[in-house]
């Protein structure tokens, strides 16, 4: 059964910092795209970061960048978000998602449609 979880949320004050983790046992991970998503509250999910298989290539929605990195480490089969100087608005619930596999070293998207598989999400809080 494919899983993929996620950890290292919590709760933290404004300005501070939170490392979110994604481990999975999709044997072809190193392959595909994978993205970091949230939910808040009465709101619908949006994308956050984005990276391409190799990780070569990665994005950000504009609300988080200069603050957030996504990494990944394909001989662990993990993806990163480094979270720093957060701030209320990013409470959410984190969810890590992957694309199916693609040939191009630069590719990920921004569409939740294009990702297949998902994790159950980490709650993160941040407080005022």
């Amino acid at each position: 059964q494919v899983q993929m979880t996620e950890s290292g949320g919590g709760l933290v004050q404004g300005g501070g910092s939170l490392r979110l983790s994604c481990t999975t046992n999709v044997r072809t991970f190193s392959s595909r795209p994978m993205a970091w998503f949230r939910q808040a509250p009465g709101k619908e999910r949006e994308f956050v970061a984005g990276i391409s298989f190799t990780g070569e290539n990665a994005g950000y929605t504009d609300s988080v960048k200069g603050r957030f990195t996504i990494s990944r480490d394909n001989t662990k089969n993990t993806l990163n978000l480094q979270m720093n100087n957060l701030k209320t608005k990013d409470t959410a619930v984190y969810y890590c998602a992957a694309a199916p596999p693609h040939s191009s070293t630069r590719y990920y998207s921004t569409q939740i449609r294009a990702y297949v598989i998902w994790g159950q999400g980490t709650q993160v809080t941040v407080a005022s």
